[in-house]
């Protein structure tokens, strides 16, 4: 008498699993949708979240390469009694002797007021500054002139003003016409210029800058400079920041208060990074709720599908042939999401980077953790009712179906 030999079980090619699983999702495409449609959420949170935000860090790290970082700000801090200080009038000259700095510029607020005409009524000054400034300014603080001209050694002289972009935007200017003028100080001033904003230096998009020597002939300006702008030699702005409180004010140096603006982009950037983690923490929460509606799919699909999982048993499918089925179906469902999610993550910050004017940026980490992320939910959340399909007696599968 002979015994039978059972048959080694046969393992199931890639392609017979992929189409295998592939029916599975599409005889039941809208809920199939509709629990991709969570993983694709969740991944295209991630995604444009990473995307975008490298995106600005890419922009401004371009704005600070392009507008450098050699850039070193003189203002008055305080006295020991707490009074406001003053720079020394020779402030500027005396900072433009160290060997390592490259242009020294400056300016003094005035306690004049800027108006577009007598007839605008004293306490509507548009948070404006009329300000005395130097005749290579805009070179300095890296800004360009959008209308007209700046001032020269002649203008500097005369009732002539130059505005700030806000300023020229506050007081209603958009391009600078022959003739046209703002009241200062209440005397007439002749409008040549508008400047373009700059970044680096706030303070003089809102202010209406004149000449040092029309300041003190018409403006009761007293002469001392209230900032001073360094330009240092790239490799030497720490050693030059070193020395600009002694160099600025050798008897009180204490008095004297050293800033480089491009710090405060450089943080600006470092706060968009730290906000990642509290939008990556949404983005995962999506994913989670993503994953227990593939789950959820899965345990109705298993359900749904006994007398296939009876009939599949019958005809000498194994335990691993059915679990592996209904594991690859979930991996599947959220894979697709999971391509979803990266494409429309990628398109939100291709967009958003397009109309903001940044490089867009998006990193691999985005693209790449977010589908992994979506193919190991998706593996977690299908495991269980593949474990379950699998434990299903066959006898028991088509008796129940």
């Amino acid at each position: 008498m002979t015994t039978a030999t059972p048959r080694p079980a046969v393992r199931m090619h890639p392609s017979d699993l992929a189409r295998t699983a592939g029916v599975g999702l599409r005889t039941r495409r809208m809920r199939a949708a509709l629990s991709a449609l969570g993983i694709a959420i969740g991944v295209a949170a991630m995604v444009a979240v990473l995307g975008l935000s490298s995106s600005s860090q890419a922009g401004l790290l371009s704005e600070i390469d392009k507008l450098g970082t050699n850039l070193l700000k003189v203002t008055p801090g305080q006295t020991l009694s707490g009074e406001d200080a003053k720079l020394p009038t020779k402030a500027p000259s005396m900072i433009d002797r160290l060997d390592e700095v490259e242009m020294v510029q400056s300016t003094g607020a005035t306690e004049a007021q800027a108006y577009r005409n007598q007839d605008i009524p004293a306490v509507n000054t548009n948070a404006l500054t009329v300000t005395a400034a130097s005749l290579e300014l805009p070179e300095a603080v890296r800004t360009g002139i959008a209308e007209g001209r700046y001032l020269n050694a002649a203008t500097s002289e005369q009732p002539v003003a130059v505005l700030g972009s806000a300023a020229a935007s506050r007081l209603g200017f958009s391009r600078v016409h022959p003739g046209t003028r703002i009241r200062v100080g209440g005397q007439w001033f002749y409008v040549v210029g508008i400047l373009e904003p700059a970044a680096l230096t706030p303070e003089i998009n809102s202010s209406v800058l004149v000449g040092y020597q029309a300041a003190r002939k018409w403006l009761n300006f007293d002469g001392y400079p209230t900032t001073i702008y360094v330009r240092a030699a790239t490799d030497h702005v720490a050693d030059v920041q070193k020395l600009l409180a002694a160099t600025t004010n050798p008897t009180a140096p204490g008095e004297v208060s050293v800033t480089q603006p491009s710090a405060a982009l450089e943080a600006r950037a470092a706060a968009e990074s730290a906000l990642n983690g509290l939008f990556l923490g949404l983005g995962a929460v999506a994913l989670l709720v993503g994953g227990i509606g593939v789950a959820n799919t899965m345990v109705i699909s298993v359900l749904e599908r006994r007398s296939e999982i009876g009939l599949r048993r019958a005809l000498g499918a194994t335990k691993g042939h059915i679990r592996l089925q209904f594991l690859s179906e979930a991996v599947l469902l959220s894979a697709l999401g999971g391509l979803a999610g990266v494409a429309l993550g990628a398109a939100s910050t291709i967009v958003y980077a397009q109309i903001k004017g940044w490089t867009t940026v998006v990193p691999p980490l985005a693209w790449g953790g977010g589908l992994i992320a979506a193919v190991v939910i998706g593996a977690v959340a299908g495991l269980l009712p593949a474990l379950r399909a699998a434990r299903m007696q066959p006898t028991e599968a088509l008796r129940t179906a």
